[in-house]
């Protein structure tokens, strides 16, 4: 199988990576063309365009940054359903509101194409070694022509519904994790004053039941970040936060449930957006919380 790739982010350069590692043919395209180096070097190909990418493959994977570049990417004159995709495969991985898949599902449908949504749990690591956890919305039938090569992406695939129901279950698993970094914020706030060395905190705290399994991951770069050693390593952005967090409200107001902590955490991100952090780790808004003095 053939596969392409449109947006080299992290992700999908990590994706790349883990199919070309596998021997399988991949073919990307993105804005910046010197993201996809990396890949070219280590054998992928290059699009010139969205369509030639396309036309060139047997199923596209796309990880794109929001609604608006799925719009332009998929859409465009140039775009992935510009061209001859009859009965192609198009899987979009990115984290959006429910109802776009809906509506990206009936613009492939309208030039005889196939569409799936399967945005995936987990970060650039798990993406490497393919242990990520993928939430699929959209036709069984589709998804039987491509189970193979999402089960060498993600250590489980859940196929979770129609079309929106990927997204919606996406939202639902990052919800939780949203909320617990304004906890832990205030959670590194009460024990400051005892002066101990972030690492042994992070890790007491994620031997403990207030610890999940973010925490077991990232408390290294963490503790590094509370003790001011910074890195130019960005995982997820807070700007990425604050969108993922817009849309559960967003499906929320849409379903008629309060989302009360959601919209609290919400506030505090956007003002440590205010501050300059939309473009740094999440790990940077907990040293932006202390700064505060947890007032904020």
């Amino acid at each position: 199988m053939h596969v392409g790739i449109a947006g080299i982010g992290k992700m999908g350069a990590a994706i790349g990576a883990r199919l070309l590692s596998l021997g399988m043919p991949v073919t990307v395209w993105n804005r910046t063309a010197e993201r996809a180096q990396p890949l070219l070097d280590t054998g992928a190909q290059w699009a010139e365009s969205p369509k030639a990418l396309a036309e060139s493959v047997d199923v596209v994977i796309t990880l794109l940054t929001n609604e608006a570049a799925l719009d332009d990417v998929y859409g465009s004159a140039s775009g992935l359903l510009a061209g001859q995709v009859h009965d192609k495969v198009f899987i979009d991985m990115s984290t959006v509101r429910p109802a776009k898949p809906q509506e990206m599902a009936q613009r492939a449908q309208a030039v005889h194409a196939r569409f799936l949504e399967c945005p995936v749990g987990g970060s650039v690591g798990p993406a490497k070694e393919g242990k990520l956890l993928g939430f699929v919305g959209g036709d069984a039938q589709d998804l039987q022509k491509v189970q193979a090569l999402l089960d060498v992406i993600c250590r489980r695939v859940e196929h979770v519904g129609s079309h929106g129901s990927g997204a919606t279950m996406k939202l639902a698993v990052n919800l939780p994790l949203m909320v617990y970094w304004q906890t832990l914020g205030e959670a590194l706030s009460l024990v400051e004053p005892l002066g101990l060395d972030p690492q042994r905190v992070i890790d007491i705290l994620s031997d403990s039941s207030g610890g999940p399994n973010m925490l077991k991951v990232r408390g290294g770069m963490i503790a590094k970040t509370l003790s001011q050693q910074k890195s130019d390593q960005v995982t997820v952005n807070v700007a990425t936060m604050r969108k993922d967090m817009q849309a559960m409200l967003d499906l929320g107001s849409a379903t008629r449930k309060n989302l009360p902590l959601t919209a609290l955490a919400l506030q505090k991100f956007e003002s440590a957006a205010q501050s300059g952090l939309d473009a740094k780790d999440c790990s940077e808004l907990l040293v932006w919380w202390l700064s505060q003095g947890g007032r904020a």
